[in-house]
Formats: C-alpha cells, sequence, structure tokens
C-alpha cells in the first residue's frame, strides 16, 4: 500500500474511499515519542488478523491552548513524526492546517463545552477552555474521519474520561480504546513537552514520578497516602506544584478514602514547562459481575472470559444448581424450609478445578458438575434460590470468594446483592426465542430429552418472571450495569464486547491484558 501523507481533506477522503478495512484512528499533535509508538504498534498488533488500518493525525489544535501557553513553540517536525508513526506501522498519516479542520475559522462552527464537574477538576481547574478545545477538534477529526475506532493514550486521563463521556452522551457509534502511559528506564512518563527540559531540569522533574510510585508503594504497603509528604518531596527538588490530588478515576471528584478506582495525580511546573503525572489505586484487584436470565450464555463466556483474564471465574448460578440437586437428591421437599436450613448447615460446597483447566464443583465431596444441568434441578432451582436463608448462606461464601478480587462472577444478584462495588458490571441478555434454541442444543448435547423449541421458551419466560418478582434479591439489571443483548452474536463476538467494556472501566494500567 505505501506510506501516505494527507495534508488536504480532499486527498484523505479519496484515500479512505479506496479502503476495503475499517479505520483505527490515533490523534495526535505531533511530537511524537515512544508513548506514541506504543499506541501504534499495539493498535496494529492486536489487529494484525483483521488487516484494520491504522490512520495518524498530526494537528496542533491551537483551541485548547491558552493564551499564556506554548502554542508556538510547541513541537512540529513533520518529517520526523511520520518516521516514528510509520516505523511503528502507521499506514497513513493525515495533517491538515488549520484551515481544513475548520474551515472559514474557528466562530463559522459549533464548539463543544465539556461538563464542568469533569472539565473544572484537575488540569482544567487553570487552563479554562482547553477541554472544550479537545472535545471541539475532536468532534471536527472524526467528522471528517469516520473511524470505527479511536485509539488513545491514559496519560492524558482527564481528557480521555471527557472524550468517553462525549461519546456516550452524543450517541457516537464510535468505540474508545485507550492503552497505558509509556516511562522511559527510570520511570518518567514520555510527553512531547520533555523536549523543552533542560538538563539539570530532567534531573529535578524525575521526582514527579519517583515521589508519585513511592507514595504508590506506601499505599499498597500501609494503605495511606500522605499529600504533605509528596509535597515536600516536589518542593525539594524546585516543582512549583500546580496540584496534588486523589480523585475517583471516572467522576474526578476528590477523595477522602480510596474505594474503587481512585487516580493520585500531579501537575508540577519544572522551570517554565508543565508536567503532569498520576498512578491508579485500588484496595483490591477488579472484580466483574456479569447478571442475566437464565439460558443467556452467562456461563460459556464468562469462563472464557475470566481464563483470558487470569481472574478467578465464579458461577454462582452452579452454587444454587448444587444445593438444590442436594436437596431432590435426599427427597426433601423444596418448601421445606427447616429441613432445607439443616442439611445445608452441615454440607461443604466448592469448586475445583480439573487437570483440563475445567471448573468443577462439589457438594460433600460429591462431583455434581454434570448432574445440576438435568431438567429436574433447572424447574425447581428458583424456588429453593428465592428462600432467605439459602441466599443469605451462598451470598456470603460467594463474598469472601471475593475479598481479594481477581474475580469474574455471574448469575442473577451478582451486580445487585452479591458485588454491588463490582468495577465492572454486565448485564448479559438475550431474547427468549435465542435462548431457547441454546437451551435446546445444550439438553442435546448432555444428553438429555429436549422439549419443543416453543415448550422451552414458555418454560424461560415464566423462570424469567419467577426470578425478576421474588422478594429477595430479585433479577434486575444493576443501574450502573451495561446491558448486553447477545442475539445473532458467537461466542468470540460476545467476548469481544466484554473486553471492550471491561477496558473502558478498567485502565490497561491497572490489569494490563496481554489474552485480550
Amino acid at each position: 500500500m505505501g506510506h501516505k501523507i494527507f495534508q488536504t481533506n480532499a486527498e484523505l477522503k479519496d484515500w479512505l474511499r479506496e479502503q476495503k478495512s475499517s479505520i483505527f484512528f490515533i490523534p495526535t499533535m505531533g511530537g511524537l515519542h515512544l508513548g506514541h509508538q506504543y499506541l501504534i504498534q499495539k493498535t496494529k498488533e492486536k489487529n494484525i488478523k483483521t488487516k484494520k488500518i491504522v490512520l495518524v493525525s498530526i494537528f496542533v489544535n491551537p483551541l485548547q491552548f491558552g493564551k499564556d501557553e506554548d502554542f508556538k513553540k510547541y513541537p512540529r517536525n513533520i518529517k520526523r513524526d511520520a518516521e516514528l508513526a510509520f516505523n511503528a506501522g502507521a499506514d497513513a498519516i493525515w495533517a491538515p492546517d488549520y484551515d481544513e479542520v475548520f474551515p472559514g475559522g474557528e466562530d463559522e462552527h459549533f464548539k463543544i463545552q465539556a461538563p464542568q464537574a469533569l472539565s473544572n477538576q484537575l488540569c482544567g481547574a487553570a487552563r479554562k477552555g482547553h477541554f472544550d478545545g479537545v472535545a471541539t477538534v475532536i468532534i471536527r477529526l472524526i467528522k471528517i474521519v469516520k473511524p470505527e475506532k479511536l485509539i488513545l493514550g491514559e496519560k492524558d486521563w482527564q481528557q480521555l474520561i471527557i472524550i468517553r463521556r462525549l461519546f456516550e452522551e452524543l450517541h457516537i457509534p464510535i468505540k474508545i480504546e485507550s492503552y497505558s502511559t509509556q516511562r522511559d528506564l527510570s520511570g518518567f512518563a514520555y510527553s512531547s513537552r520533555n523536549s523543552y527540559l533542560s538538563n539539570s531540569e530532567r534531573l529535578n522533574a524525575q521526582s514527579l514520578p519517583n515521589t508519585i510510585q513511592e507514595a504508590k508503594h506506601d499505599f499498597v504497603k500501609n494503605k495511606i497516602i500522605n499529600l504533605k509528604k509528596i509535597a515536600s518531596s516536589l518542593k525539594q527538588n524546585n516543582l512549583k506544584i500546580e496540584y496534588i490530588k486523589i480523585v475517583d478515576a471516572f467522576s474526578l471528584k476528590e477523595r477522602e478514602t480510596i474505594n474503587g478506582i481512585c487516580l493520585l495525580a500531579a501537575a508540577v511546573k519544572c522551570g517554565s514547562t508543565r508536567l503532569i503525572d498520576h498512578t491508579f489505586l485500588m484496595q483490591r484487584k477488579p472484580i466483574i459481575a456479569i447478571d442475566g436470565p437464565a439460558g443467556a450464555g452467562k456461563s460459556t463466556v464468562t469462563k472464557e472470559f475470566a481464563k483470558r483474564l487470569g481472574f478467578i471465574y465464579l458461577d454462582t448460578g452452579a452454587m444454587y444448581r448444587a444445593v438444590t440437586w442436594l436437596i431432590l437428591s435426599k427427597s426433601i421437599d423444596p418448601h421445606d424450609q427447616v429441613e432445607i436450613k439443616n442439611i445445608l448447615n452441615n454440607s461443604q460446597l466448592e469448586f475445583k478445578n480439573s487437570h483440563l483447566d475445567e471448573q468443577k464443583i462439589f457438594i460433600n465431596n460429591t462431583d455434581v458438575t454434570e448432574k445440576i444441568r438435568s431438567p429436574e434441578v433447572t424447574s425447581v432451582v428458583s424456588e429453593i434460590a428465592k428462600q432467605q436463608f439459602v441466599r443469605e448462606l451462598l451470598t456470603k461464601k460467594q463474598q469472601s470468594i471475593g475479598d481479594d478480587g481477581g474475580l469474574v462472577a455471574e448469575g442473577r444478584d451478582i451486580g445487585t446483592a452479591v458485588f454491588p462495588d463490582a468495577d465492572v458490571k454486565i448485564f448479559l441478555t438475550a431474547s427468549p426465542q435465542e435462548r431457547a434454541k441454546r437451551r435446546s442444543l445444550d439438553l442435546e448435547t448432555r444428553g438429555y430429552k429436549c422439549s419443543s423449541i416453543e415448550d422451552l421458551e414458555k418454560e424461560i419466560k415464566e423462570r424469567d418472571k419467577k426470578d425478576s418478582e421474588r422478594k429477595i434479591a430479585p433479577l434486575k439489571k444493576a443501574q450502573d450495569a451495561v446491558e448486553l443483548v447477545t442475539d445473532g452474536m458467537n461466542i468470540e463476538e460476545v467476548l469481544q464486547e466484554l473486553t471492550y467494556i471491561f477496558r473502558s472501566k478498567i485502565p490497561e494500567e491497572v490489569w494490563p491484558t496481554p489474552n485480550l
């Protein structure tokens, strides 16, 4: 295909019309460095089989510079930038001038105003209008390129959060993929503005990443952060502090206690150069809660998703089925709560992984992995699962398994009752018709007699009604869950969507995913 550099919109659009694959777009302001190279390489490597096209733009956007900022001296070297981008795997570069992006001038076009709740925090407090300029130019660029995906770095975390919110609120059907901050061997974050630093300033500036990482180590060890200690260390190295804060990673609101994913962020001046850096803080590893109705395919994809993440897989539905199997095997009346309580108080329930890396469930040392999928268990499990003692007992066990995080749990009430503080919540569902087809195939595979599709669909609707109307922990979508309807999707397509949702909630720096 050859390396292409376009300067006009007309040239770019002619080239885009010739492409037979969708575009993954990496917008930059030039001054490319190894952080940009990482974005390009990762994007190319992850999509080598599908041969997606990687387009890099270079446009120094005047709207995001304040009157006293460095617009005129910002590094501009298209030859050097192009060499780095193409060596990293870019297919083409678009380097438009101002009039190509804003024909007739910026006053001829709509401008985006970022939400003040996000833009007035951190960097936005001292750079009024900066994120309005960022949001405005992103809309201008994607309108021209029309990419399938937008690729951004996590170093400019506040910018990433604002652009994600922008796309959500405007229902822009372009996915955003982000990659972690890249650093040199000393831990110093790559930035276009690093070239402004003198040798002596570079030595002083090194204390910014060093101090933040020391604070991160202190937090991991002692679960405390001392902002005054951080400030003192930075000042001793002649850095002028703009801010040092702990904020919620997504709302950007200041936090006094660390819950969920938080951000320790700082901005300083080293000489005349402004530098930013951050690290993420968490009390435990991430928890992913996947809820949804029976037959939606949760077990299959959740198990594989946990494997790819390197997380524990917790099939809570299997736990309720195992308890149901035990009750039926002992010929106990499913409505006899006293007898059920007695037998469960003296029972042991556990998961084990086989040498084939298959998870099996045991109750009282009996492997019931296959037995619990019988139609007899399926027909009774809702009745057992709605009983308060059963739910309390199993919920406590599930929560103890998830104490340290690193868990993908699936069931009916994971995001609402079991792990209401889960970092990622997904409501995985499908139409009753689709679920009946899947249930029929599953039963046939396991060697059970199968009802007609129509009867299975009726049973599924009745099961949904029972699960959603029960008083204790009913089936319902958590308010902050992302709904994923899987009709017409194969397993790999569902896994791709789960991966995208996961990455939108869990930064790459928090949990790198080489298997995704």
